[in-house]
């Protein structure tokens, strides 16, 4: 499971037997952990799974994942050859 970005306490990874899936990414911090997955053409994030986020947190991570959506889509299409 390659740990993709390491920002403000929060680890962004793959599960490296989800190709077969749409391109999505899991984050974890201390016990808070989400799921979003990326809609690539048009730029958007839908939550998948989330477990013990705060209102604050789904909105730091969320943000996050907005930031470097680009980045997080090109490390998928790389680590999973697509």
């Amino acid at each position: 499971m390659p740990t993709i970005l390491l920002i403000a306490g929060w680890r962004l990874f793959f599960w490296s037997n989800e190709n077969d899936e749409q391109v999505h990414i899991h984050a974890e911090k201390g016990d808070m952990e989400c799921k979003f997955l990326l809609d690539v053409e048009n730029f958007a994030v839908e939550t998948a799974l989330e477990y013990n986020l705060t209102p604050q947190a789904r909105r730091e991570i969320k943000k996050i994942v907005y930031e470097h959506f680009d980045y997080i889509v090109a490390e998928w299409n790389k680590y999973f050859k697509k």
